[in-house]
């Protein structure tokens, strides 16, 4: 299979779903309601879910695995060599919320591993994405252009390094997780895609998510950051795995900017 042939479909069908879930949006006539694990899920998320099943079908004819259609067993799915690993709305909370701070995630998974990731914000238009080995890219305000996670120089002192974190993250967490004498900044943003791709693009260091995600909060994201230079890895530091467990569910996680920073030494470990 050509991968990078399928990446402007992927775009495609990433602009499309952005443009249902942005005119539910702006008009306010959708309906919300909770799921079994208590998170919300809205009829923008099932429009765009329903679209991306047939759209991505028929673009390459693999599996859909879907946040809002992920009841598969291990069993079969473990079977599959590739498939598409999808969140239809990312952030649904913020987008009840109203912050517009929302995407769209697709993911082409092959042999355990992200090898596309297509991620889309409707309200600014922005666009990331990345295909294994062709490097990461954004396009935004009518330009696109590559992108690279921040380095910093092994020689020079680590200070203000800039930790993006959820909106609603209890910052004394977060704050107990990291070494005290660090100089740092943390920046407050919705979705779990947009803040990685702020590390990929170079504008934070680090993402740290403390909370319940699935694998396909990371699939796209995961393609895109180790394309720009950067990593994707639970808090010990060990990389996350697709399609390997009956759960779907992530261990808590960093999206780091320069793996070669001293990060063991910089994150403190749970007692």
């Amino acid at each position: 299979m050509d991968i990078y042939a399928l990446l402007p479909g992927v775009i495609a069908a990433a602009r499309e779903s952005g443009r249902l879930i942005l005119a539910l949006y702006n008009s306010g006539q959708y309906q919300a309601e909770s799921k079994d694990d208590a998170s919300p899920v809205t009829s923008a998320d099932l429009a765009a879910h329903d679209y991306l099943q047939q759209t991505l079908r028929e673009l390459a004819d693999i599996p859909v695995l879907s946040e809002e259609g992920n009841k598969v067993p291990l069993a079969e799915r473990s079977r599959w060599p590739r498939y598409w690993l999808v969140d239809p709305l990312d952030g649904t909370q913020e987008f009840i919320a109203g912050s517009g701070d929302f995407s769209t995630m697709i993911a082409l998974i092959e042999d355990g591993k992200p090898v596309l990731g297509v991620v889309y914000g409707p309200v600014h238009d922005l666009m990331y994405y990345a295909v294994r080995g062709h490097g990461a890219f954004k396009e935004a305000d009518g330009k696109t252009r590559r992108i690279t996670a921040r380095h910093h120089d092994p020689a020079e002192p680590l200070t203000g390094l800039r930790i993006t974190i959820s909106l609603r993250q209890n910052l004394d967490w977060v704050r107990s997780r990291l070494t005290p004498s660090l100089d740092y900044q943390l920046v407050p943003l919705g979705s779990s895609s947009l803040k990685s791709c702020l590390v990929a693009e170079g504008g934070a260091d680090m993402y740290m998510r403390i909370g319940p995600t699935g694998e396909w909060d990371t699939g796209a994201t995961q393609c895109i950051v180790e394309e720009a230079g950067g990593r994707l890895l639970d808090l010990n530091l060990e990389p996350l795995s697709y399609n390997r467990r009956d759960s779907m569910v992530n261990p808590n996680f960093i999206t780091l900017g320069d793996a070669g920073l001293p990060w063991s030494r910089i994150l403190v470990q749970p007692a």
